[in-house]
């Protein structure tokens, strides 16, 4: 399936590439989440058209997630959760509970900014997580796991 990218996509393209997917992907993600057109004439055309508008708002999302990776520079999050003795958790912390350990300060995250390449974290310590606020800005947040007395 041949698609025409409206924005970065990591590992696939930049805005304005003709890339080649396959059909699932192409289907099921790239083209609900408006990431995409389909690579016909007359889209095209219309790419062509809107392509000003387009680079306009990478150019805006890219400096609105540049100063969002600036002011989380630095900055650590805590999160209790139930441990064995040895420091072993009960459960884990992933993705979701580091975004919601974020609700409440001035650098909120969605769960979908947070990578963990390792899985999700297993053992009471300090951990630096990868953020990803943008196709082309990447940040690291301190999560700092302690055990809670329950």
């Amino acid at each position: 399936m041949e698609l025409i990218l409206l924005e970065k996509v990591t590992n696939l393209g930049d805005l304005g590439d003709v890339v080649k997917v396959k059909s699932g992907y192409g289907r099921n993600y790239l083209l609900p989440s408006g990431k995409a057109l389909t690579a016909t004439a007359g889209n095209k055309e219309v790419f062509e058209v809107r392509k000003a508008e387009l680079m306009k708002k990478h150019a805006e999302t890219l400096a609105a997630a540049k100063l969002r990776a600036a002011a989380l520079a630095g900055k650590h999050v805590t999160i209790k959760a139930l441990a064995a003795d040895e420091g072993k958790l009960y459960g884990s912390v992933g993705p979701a509970e580091i975004a919601r350990a974020t609700t409440g300060t001035a650098y909120v995250l969605e769960k979908s900014e947070i990578d963990l390449p390792e899985g999700p974290i297993r053992v009471i310590g300090t951990y630096t997580v990868a953020v990803r606020l943008h196709a082309e800005v990447e940040t690291t947040l301190i999560v700092v796991i302690e055990e809670t007395k329950g």
